[in-house]
Order: C-alpha cells, then sequence, then structure tokens
C-alpha cells in the first residue's frame, strides 16, 4: 500500500531507519467528513533530536476529506537539529482529498520533506502547501496519477530570506489515461537566500488523453538572491496535452515607482508587491483558513527584514 520504497534513494532509505514517530489517519469508504481535520507537529527548539516523521493519510472509496498539517519549530532554543518527514497519501478510486500544508521549521533545522499522494481511478488530491521554514530545505512533492481520470492540483508558494538554501522539486506523473497534473509553484526571495523550483511531469506509455500542465515563477528582491526554475517534461506517449511556463525577474521599478509616489515607504511598498505575486497562487487555495494564515506567515517573514 505505500507510496514510498525504502530504497528509493538514500534520504528514504535514512527514514525507514530512523524514523521516531508517526500517525496514521483513515477514512472508511464513501464516508464524507465535512469539518477540516488538523494535524499539528511540533519540533521543540531546545532539542537536537531528530524530528523524523511518518504521517499516513487513507481515503478510503469515495470519500471525502480536507486536513490541515503544520510543521512548526517552538520555542527560544538554538540547537541544531536535522528534519527527515514523509507523508503519504492513499487516495482510492473516487477519493477527494483537500491537503494543505504550513511548514515552519526553525533556522537550525535543516530538513527534507517528502509528500507524496498515490492515485486510484478517478480520484483527486488537492495539494496546497506553504514552505515558509527559516533553515535549510529539500522537498519533494510527487503524485502518482495510478488511476485512469485520476486529477492532481499541486500549489506551492515559497519564500527565502537570509542566507537560506530551498530546493523544491514537485513532479506529477501520468500513469491512468485521461489523468490530469497540473503544477502551479511562486516563489519569493530575499537578502542572499537561493531558491530553487524544479518542476517535473512525466507522461508514461499508454496514459493516453493525459494531461501535465506547470507554472514555476520566482521573484527576487536582492541583487545577491540566488534562483533557478526548470521546467522538465518527459513525455512517452503521443495522445496527450502538456504545457510549460517558468520565469525569473526582479520587482518592476514602475511598480515600485507608482507605489511610493502615493505616499508608500519602499518597504511596504514591496510587501504590497509580493502579495500580489504570491496571491494568484494563494487565492486557489480552496481553505479559506489556509489562506489566511499564509498570508500572515508572509508578513511576519517580510516583517524581519
Amino acid at each position: 500500500m505505500s507510496s514510498v520504497k525504502y530504497d528509493d534513494d538514500k534520504l528514504a532509505a535514512y527514514h525507514t531507519a530512523y524514523f521516531n514517530s508517526g500517525a496514521v489517519l483513515y477514512i472508511p469508504d464513501n464516508v464524507e467528513i465535512a469539518e477540516p481535520i488538523e494535524g499539528i507537529f511540533y519540533q521543540d527548539s531546545d532539542s537536537d533530536v531528530p524530528f523524523n516523521k511518518h504521517i499516513m493519510i487513507i481515503a478510503g472509496k469515495n470519500s471525502k476529506i480536507s486536513y490541515l498539517e503544520r510543521l512548526e519549530s517552538r520555542g527560544e532554543g538554538s540547537a541544531k537539529a536535522t528534519a527527515n518527514i514523509t507523508v503519504e497519501v492513499i487516495a482510492r478510486s473516487g477519493a477527494q482529498v483537500k491537503f494543505s500544508a504550513i511548514d515552519r521549521l526553525g533556522e537550525n533545522v535543516t530538513a527534507y520533506i517528502s509528500r507524496r499522494g498515490k492515485l486510484g481511478n478517478d480520484a483527486s488530491i488537492d495539494w496546497a502547501i506553504g514552505v515558509m521554514n527559516e533553515g535549510n530545505v529539500v522537498a519533494d512533492f510527487d503524485s502518482d496519477l495510478l488511476g485512469n481520470g485520476s486529477h492532481a492540483d499541486l500549489k506551492v508558494v515559497a519564500l527565502s530570506s537570509g542566507r537560506q538554501v530551498q530546493g523544491i522539486d514537485t513532479r506529477v506523473t501520468n500513469y491512468g489515461c485521461n489523468s490530469i497534473g497540473n503544477i502551479l509553484q511562486h516563489g519569493v526571495i530575499l537578502e542572499k537566500a537561493t531558491l530553487t523550483f524544479n518542476g517535473i511531469g512525466h507522461i508514461i506509455k499508454g496514459a493516453k488523453g493525459a494531461d501535465a500542465q506547470q507554472e514555476s515563477r520566482v521573484l527576487m528582491l536582492s541583487d545577491q538572491a540566488r534562483s533557478d526554475a526548470n521546467p522538465i517534461l518527459l513525455i512517452d506517449e503521443n495522445d496527450v496535452t502538456a504545457g510549460h511556463a517558468a520565469s525569473i525577474g526582479q520587482v518592476d521599478p514602475e511598480d515600485m515607482y507608482y507605489l511610493m509616489s502615493r505616499g508608500l515607504d519602499k518597504a511596504t511598498a514591496e510587501r504590497l508587491v509580493v502579495r500580489g505575486f504570491l496571491g494568484s497562487v494563494i487565492v486557489e487555495i480552496p481553505v479559506k483558513e489556509v489562506r489566511d494564515e499564509m498570508i500572515a506567515t508572509i508578513e511576519e517573514k517580510l516583517s524581519k527584514r
């Protein structure tokens, strides 16, 4: 049943050997849960114990669920720690899953975060992920569209600051006929930070009628920031549609001039530009509470500049 094999790579092998806590959420067939279910996982900033979690969500046939996940450092400590977190979402035939996450691990936590979905016939997972950590991060967000008519939407918002390095790989693999995978990711970089987006759409031979679309855009607010946005399409079938878009740029001076000419200081003007840039993704997130919390987190990070 697992969507992650222990021998996928060294990080997966380490996770299998050393994860020290976890959680399982099971939704039976034909069950619809109206209220969102929330999972909160706190990392103690006073502790150097590895923060290794394994979370599994199993949505039964024709079930429906909305899930919100928070990974967050708590405390005033400065102990250096590592995190290796794996989240599996198994959506069986006809299941509908809305998965939202806000990651806020501290600056002394070096993290690997893997979230992977496995979808059956006509199943859907709507991912909305805010990567708002303070430390260095490698993240893999993957969806395997195994069933015919399955559908995955991945929306990612990322913010890098200081000397932080973040690498985010977002992948959709179409196995099923008429399966649909969409990737939308926007990021903002401050100071001397680095942010890399890799968007990967892979249509397997035999997945007739499949659709793979992706968009990765990065806004840099510093000449010392570094970024890459790499669109990758791997197409092994003819009867499909696919497309990609990628861009990296700085704040338009005319936008800044217009805002400052209306009496705003530079910092406030930049915050408005950033909110507008990320807002095109945030507005697509289906849960209002998640949208509001992401906006508040962005404001908090920007105010520290």
